[in-house]
């Protein structure tokens, strides 16, 4: 009768412990993550977020620790000595996943505060988390008494074979750290990959680059491809750039004289267009076309972003500019040359075309 009521006394301490965890699991901490939400800071977020699941491990776990004694049953000191270490590992291993979230999450939202050297992206957030792990397992390890060192050395031949079965995605893990240690590319900047298309970098995984396009649409890139590729990156040095636009004016024009109107416009449109760098005065460079005058001006713009809308603008306004100045906008023109013999050309002249004869096209200027 004593062994029924010490077992009734066991389920009761340990239901009660583990009920406990279990409605401040699912009480508490949902008041929590709605009263975290409210902050402006994530840290409160990052910890409610890394304790949440694990509370019930270790509600569970506390339970059991405190109703064994109470079960009444007799257990080899062989097995219990297992069953304690095994409980152990598990609290070990549930506090170590704890605290990589928890480290993860920091390095997520703080890690460009503390001068992280490491980019933030999920690749660098994974590796920190596996750091925490790996410390977890050899503590693990060192409580069952079994040596790393032997481990690690008997890894080499079956590392190997690993590493022939994932050399593609071994392949893509390692460029993304090159990536990464280079940066070349961060997350955040606007690139231009080569064959595959622009956008703005949103992360890059330990498999994968993800690249969203002006149309919103998403280039996924294995890391290898796109360390290989020729990529250029409009935001490094900086984030301002250079912009270049081309216009065309008949050869009739004076050069100087549309050279100072297009330059007085430009000068005006990037003091007044928003995303224009207004610091950097526009050149205007000259040069001449097969059948025009070709002017190509450059201006600087603070961020990509601004990039297609500039562009948009600076050119009506450069054309409104020149059509109200009266320069000529031309077209393109070819005169026919008609070679050896005579032919009717409005009716009041008669010409004899030979039967084989040579044409030249040639470009003139519009009258």
């Amino acid at each position: 009768m004593v062994e029924v009521s010490n077992q009734l006394q066991a389920i009761i301490y340990f239901l009660s412990i583990f009920l406990s965890g279990v409605a401040f699991r699912f009480v508490i901490i949902r008041w929590a993550h709605s009263w975290a939400r409210k902050t402006e800071t994530k840290l409160d977020d990052v910890i409610i977020g890394a304790v949440s699941k694990p509370i019930l491990i270790w509600s569970f776990i506390g339970g059991l620790y405190v109703a064994h004694p109470y079960i009444g049953v007799t257990i080899p000191a062989q097995f219990t000595q297992i069953l304690d270490k095994a409980v152990l590992a598990i609290l070990i291993l549930s506090v170590s996943w704890s605290v990589a979230n928890l480290v993860g999450g920091v390095f997520k939202y703080y890690g460009h505060r503390i001068g992280a050297a490491v980019q933030i992206t999920s690749l660098s957030q994974i590796l920190a988390r596996l750091v925490v792990l790996t410390i977890g397992l050899i503590i693990i390890l060192a409580e069952f008494g079994v040596e790393v060192t032997p481990i690690v050395a008997s890894l080499g031949l079956g590392g190997l074979a690993i590493a022939l079965a994932l050399q593609d995605t071994l392949a893509n893990l390692f460029s993304g750290f090159y990536i990464l240690a280079e940066k070349s590319i961060r997350v955040g900047d606007f690139v231009n990959v080569e064959g595959a298309g622009e956008g703005r970098v949103t992360d890059i995984g330990w498999r994968t680059t993800k690249i969203v396009t002006l149309l919103n649409s998403t280039l996924v890139i294995p890391n290898k491809k796109l360390a290989e590729a020729i990529i250029t990156n409009f935001d490094l040095p900086e984030q301002s750039l250079g912009l270049t636009t081309t216009l065309s004016v008949g050869f009739g024009e004076d050069p100087d004289k549309v050279e100072a109107i297009i330059s007085d416009e430009a000068s005006k449109a990037v003091s007044e267009l928003e995303g224009a760098d207004p610091s950097f005065k526009p050149l205007v460079w000259f040069a001449m076309g097969e059948y025009y005058l070709k002017f190509t001006v450059i201006f600087r713009a603070l961020d990509i972003k601004y990039r297609g809308r500039l562009l948009h603008q600076m050119n009506k306004r450069l054309f409104r500019r020149l059509k109200l100045e009266g320069v000529e906008i031309p077209f393109p023109v070819r005169t026919l040359y008609i070679r050896g013999g005579q032919t009717s050309l409005d009716g009041s002249e008669k010409l004899t075309v030979p039967q084989h004869y040579d044409r030249q096209q040639q470009t003139a200027p519009t009258t």
